[in-house]
């Protein structure tokens, strides 16, 4: 009597390269956790966490180029579509990676410096950030448009935050002396900018779904971002 025995089937080379770069987002997403949880407690150790990372977010660009630029050739318009899309993600998600560890650098080099406002500002766009590449990672996996146009709306939220560190460090109305000001915008922009390329990211998502630039869903949508935003912000002040 013969026993059956199941073979399980390889992944396709191009799901695999497809689930690595979900994973990839992931990983952006714990790095950015870690800048929050490193600049809201001083801890080194998470901050030393996002360079490790970084490092991992490197790696990983190479293999996905890599997979890619070998399995291309082999499958159809819509797969290839999707590859190109992960070559693009990994494009945006080293850089996002380069971005943190900046920003982690940064931090370190302040030290305990940081005005409770800075901290807390920094701390908060961080998390912003945080959260949009949490939703990369499910919009890209679910080919999920709510899930990017809710990174498009958080982008806002990123560059207000930006907006009043900048106003309160470089413009300085009140001038008052601020401590580790170089520093601060240093971390800033480091967050703003790899806020950015997660809306590229969300971007993406939008054309590999639809086919359409962000934009005109958003206005087939009948709001304009500056709208949903503002819609967004009475939701979170109905919440407290």
């Amino acid at each position: 009597m013969s026993t059956a025995v199941s073979v399980r089937e390889a992944e396709p080379a191009h799901q695999s390269l497809v689930r690595r770069t979900v994973e990839a987002c992931q990983m952006a997403k714990e790095a950015a956790a870690a800048a929050a949880e490193g600049i809201a407690t001083g801890s080194n150790a998470l901050l030393n966490s996002v360079r490790l990372r970084e490092r991992e977010l490197d790696a990983l660009d190479v293999e996905i180029d890599t997979g890619v630029t070998a399995t291309i050739t082999e499958v159809g318009p819509d797969q290839a579509r999707e590859l190109l899309a992960c070559m693009k993600f990994m494009i945006g998600l080293e850089r996002i990676g380069d971005h943190l560890l900046n920003f982690a650098n940064s931090a370190q080099a302040v030290g305990g410096r940081l005005d409770p406002e800075d901290t807390r500002e920094l701390t908060h766009m961080a998390t912003a950030l945080e959260k949009m590449l949490a939703d990369c990672a499910t919009a890209f996996a679910e080919r999920s448009l709510s899930k990017a146009i809710e990174v498009l709306r958080a982008d806002a939220e990123m560059d207000r935050l930006r907006n009043l560190i900048f106003l309160r460090h470089i413009e300085n109305p009140e001038n008052i002396w601020r401590r580790a000001s170089l520093q601060v915008i240093f971390m800033t922009q480091s967050l703003e900018r790899a806020g950015d390329h997660a809306k590229n990211l969300a971007e993406e998502v939008c054309h590999l779904v639809s086919g359409r630039p962000a934009r005109h869903i958003l206005i087939s949508c009948g709001k304009p971002i500056e709208h949903m935003f503002l819609e967004h912000l009475k939701r979170r002040e109905h919440k407290r």
